[in-house]
């Protein structure tokens, strides 16, 4: 084996997305450092050397359409030293029209809606308008939305004060699952918005983890005179998809047909059984039962809930409610 393989065999996996990312950052900066090493250029983007050339036998074969040797880009670097050429157009900065601008800003502000406190979102928002302003000649302003920004939630506002000056908060919660109210003091790590239910996440000092809380569910808040910041190590969920599953989340099993086995691919999951011709079984673990409640019913009889059976229970009783809105029984 070749000591690129074996350094490739190596080398932490990346996604398709992350190596693009890279690469359209990597055909401008070549540009501008012709004849760099490809040592220096490793070391500027942290990947190894083997990595780099990798890069630039793909950027290679790389180009506009047509796709012919004019139009493809020229690469160099026999030498140890990397010379880039007929890539201007790549890397040519991009210019929003005023259709992508006001896209673009309605898109930030909708995400800024579901995250409080986002600094990230506010930064890229200024230099949306910044651009717009440059290119399409006009600046893009805060464009009217009708978002649910979680204000009418009671406990929203005092939530928003503990977070915001770094207090821990005690909480009076409901546990539907058990039908119970606990107390808890929590460390607050995020305030956000996840399928068109507002959450707050943070360290749980009596589960001694991290933990989402529906606001909903929040009984009643009281902003302690204690620092919250959550203890060193702790980070928070990846909610992207809020079925990824924490240590200590309810454990589902979803039975699917053919026209719903989609999930057991979209979700992470802790196994599936595959029947011959039968439905799929999906195991999930999941920190909020009303989500698989919403994505059952969603698919209306492609998928039912299997375990555990009070979750059973509650979405038969959620879905004969809603054919009971509709005059429609069992």
């Amino acid at each position: 084996m070749s000591a690129t393989r074996r350094t490739a065999a190596r080398r932490a996996p990346e996604t398709a997305t992350q190596r693009l990312g890279r690469l359209l950052d990597m055909v401008p900066w070549l540009l501008q450092h012709r004849g760099v090493s490809i040592a220096e250029a490793a070391h500027e983007f942290g990947v190894d050397e083997e990595q780099v050339v990798e890069d630039l036998e793909l950027l290679f074969v790389c180009g506009t359409p047509g796709y012919g040797h004019a139009e493809l880009i020229d690469a160099q670097w026999d030498t140890g030293y990397i010379y880039l050429d007929n890539a201007d157009d790549i890397a040519a900065p991009m210019r929003l029209t005023r259709d992508e601008a006001v896209t673009l800003t309605a898109g930030l502000q909708a995400l800024g809606a579901t995250i409080v406190g986002s600094d990230v979102v506010e930064r890229t928002l200024e230099k949306i308008r910044a651009a717009a302003a440059t290119t399409v000649g006009e600046p893009t302003g805060r464009i009217d939305l009708d978002l649910d920004d979680g204000s009418q939630h009671p406990a929203m506002a005092t939530l928003k004060d503990a977070f915001a000056r770094g207090r821990r908060v005690h909480l009076r919660y409901y546990v539907a699952t058990r039908d119970e109210s606990t107390e808890r003091d929590v460390d607050i790590m995020r305030i956000l918005n996840v399928d068109s239910q507002w959450y707050v996440e943070g360290y749980c000092h009596r589960a001694v983890g991290v933990r989402l809380f529906r606001l909903d569910r929040v009984e009643d808040v009281s902003v302690l005179d204690v620092d919250g910041t959550p203890p060193q190590g702790v980070q928070a969920r990846d909610l992207d998809d809020v079925f990824v599953p924490g240590e200590n989340d309810l454990t589902v099993v979803i039975e699917a047909s053919r026209w719903a086995a989609w999930i057991a691919d979209y979700y992470p999951n802790e196994g599936v059984e595959r029947g011959a011709d039968g439905p799929l079984r999906v195991t999930l673990k999941v920190a909020d039962p009303a989500l698989v409640r919403r994505l059952v019913l969603r698919l209306g009889g492609e998928a039912r809930v299997v375990e555990p059976p009070e979750l059973v229970d509650a979405v038969a009783d959620e879905a004969r409610s809603a054919l009971a809105a509709y005059g429609q029984t069992d």
